[in-house]
């Protein structure tokens, strides 16, 4: 099956999983009534349709989509193949997703390492997390690791990656999904249908690895993360200290996190004020500290 008919196929499968609630079946009724038969069945065909091109995108739609995106940005940046260090990650970020806002998501959450120097964190919608190489390395503890995913994770519960897919795309998707079944595609529709999906995994891309989120996105990540660390007995104050440091090592450094999560000192003053004060065990956090090391090291 050629590339182009197999993502097409997919993401029209994902797309059809939409049902008519039955709030909204309901209401079509209530609108129907009184109203020539003929009258009643356009009118609620075309609620259907509207309905169908307005609803926000599922869970499992949004999975797959991550799933593209993640895959294109291992196209940019490979992985990093080490067990050990991989599933220690996990550990953590399984901690923090546990204690963030949405504990599940459609196929879970997975945490990656990227190969590469760049020092940057990247979640795509649904649950892959990506953290590099260079990030671990100017990372010095087992809390601001946290702190890093716990920041994207709010991404991720926050759905700021998904939200990036333009309006019209998702719109004009729907329609033609809804319009027809696939088996009844025509060659113009089955190729603007590609387009849109491609399109839709390139504005997410373009947000993750190009342009950044905004700062409302970043504050309100910034926010939740600092409540998810402390949910998981982490130091809230860890991603400040990380975002303090990271500003001086920016000055050196070019792109990467500064220039897609930039740590400004506004951001700074943000998090000190929404954070709440916690007390952390002392030879908790020297545990945690010496197994990111000991983690980093045998690898």
């Amino acid at each position: 099956m050629k590339r182009s008919y197999f993502t097409v196929i997919l993401f029209a499968i994902i797309l059809m999983a939409y049902t008519v609630t039955g709030l909204e079946a309901f209401s079509l009724d209530l609108f129907k009534k009184g109203l020539p038969s003929r009258e009643a069945g356009v009118i609620g065909t075309a609620l259907k349709q509207g309905m169908k091109a307005s609803r926000p995108i599922s869970s499992d739609e949004e999975y797959y989509i991550g799933r593209a995106v993640a895959a294109k940005i291992i196209s940019l940046y490979p992985l990093l193949e080490k067990d050990s260090l991989i599933e220690y990650i996990n550990l953590v970020g399984q901690v923090i997703a546990l204690n963030s806002n949405k504990p599940f998501t459609y196929g879970g959450y997975h945490f990656a390492i990227l190969d590469t120097n760049e020092v940057n964190a990247f979640a795509c919608p649904g649950g892959i997390i990506f953290i590099t190489r260079g990030m671990l390395n100017i990372i010095q503890n087992e809390d601001e690791l946290a702190a890093i995913l716990a920041h994207e994770v709010a991404h991720i519960n926050n759905q700021d990656g998904i939200s990036s897919i333009k309006q019209s795309r998702w719109t004009e998707a729907l329609i033609i999904i809804g319009a027809r079944a696939v088996k009844e595609y025509g060659a113009q529709e089955l190729s603007r249908l590609v387009s849109i999906f491609e399109g839709s995994i390139d504005d997410v891309f373009k947000t993750l690895v190009v342009n950044g989120y905004g700062q409302s996105q970043e504050y309100s990540a910034d926010e939740a993360a600092t409540s998810y660390l402390a949910k998981a007995g982490y130091n809230p104050s860890a991603l400040k200290d990380f975002f303090e440091r990271l500003i001086g090592y920016g000055k050196t450094s070019g792109g990467g996190i500064l220039k897609t999560h930039p740590a400004t000192a506004e951001r700074i003053e943000n998090i000190k004020q929404k954070t709440t004060e916690v007390k952390i065990d002392a030879s908790s956090f020297q545990y945690r500290t010496q197994r990111f090391k000991s983690s980093l090291t045998h690898n």
